[in-house]
């Protein structure tokens, strides 16, 4: 049995509930043009690189925009939505104090752009209770690799096996798991469809984050 020492936490759809503007970033910036969008534009668009999405909407809309401009402008939306909006979700911040009276330090693992995750962090409060943040840009792998797990938990002075992550996103989980870290999964409607996977990959389960503190206060703090 290991103590856990550390924990590490996705930001887009753990900490913050700010998946629902990447989903409906086509309709939200149709919508600032005047224009009524398809039913189902978002499933299609979210599937999309940006590049792919600017060409979808220039070309099924008629938008008289090049693609760079159709690009930074739905970027613009993105970045007023961080800095203004984006709000933690339930329970966020009842489960960042419970690590930080039990003394154990955390850390930001996103594939989310640091400028922006730090805007949201820091507007709401979160921000204080990290002692780093790391991006996947700037590691230089995404997370179908585990070197930004790795490299946070080395950040926190911890072995993986005594590292808790909080993900909320399937393929991310497996990864983690795989490099020898406890998961602990959270509940977000854009990943609704890998539930049952997410409970077997996981060493606790959660609708709202806050949900896995009467695992925590039992032996879930421990891991075989």
């Amino acid at each position: 049995m290991m103590k856990s020492k550390g924990a590490i936490f996705d930001v887009d759809g753990t900490l913050l509930d700010s998946m629902p503007v990447w989903h409906n970033i086509g309709e939200l910036y149709l919508e600032s043009l005047g224009i009524t969008c398809e039913k189902g534009l978002g499933d299609k668009i979210y599937a999309m690189s940006l590049e792919q999405g600017a060409s979808y909407l220039r070309k099924e809309y008629h938008l008289e925009k090049s693609e760079s401009e159709i690009i930074h402008e739905v970027l613009k939306i993105v970045d007023d939505f961080y800095r203004l909006e984006a709000p933690l979700k339930p329970g966020v911040r009842k489960i960042l104090d419970w690590f930080r009276n039990h003394g154990i330090p955390m850390a930001v693992a996103t594939s989310g752009n640091r400028e922006l995750a730090l805007a949201a962090l820091e507007r709401t409060g979160a921000a204080e209770y990290f002692q780093t943040v790391l991006t996947c840009s700037e590691i230089g792998a995404g997370k179908d690799e585990p070197e930004i797990y790795l490299q946070a938990a080395q950040a926190l002075g911890c072995k993986p096996e005594e590292t808790l992550v909080f993900e909320d996103a399937f393929y991310a989980a497996c990864t983690a798991r795989e490099a020898g870290f406890p998961v602990i999964g959270v509940y977000d409607e854009s990943n609704r469809r890998f539930v049952h996977q997410m409970q077997e990959q996981c060493i606790c389960y959660c609708d709202q984050i806050e949900e896995c503190i009467e695992f925590l206060n039992t032996d879930g703090i421990y891991r075989e």
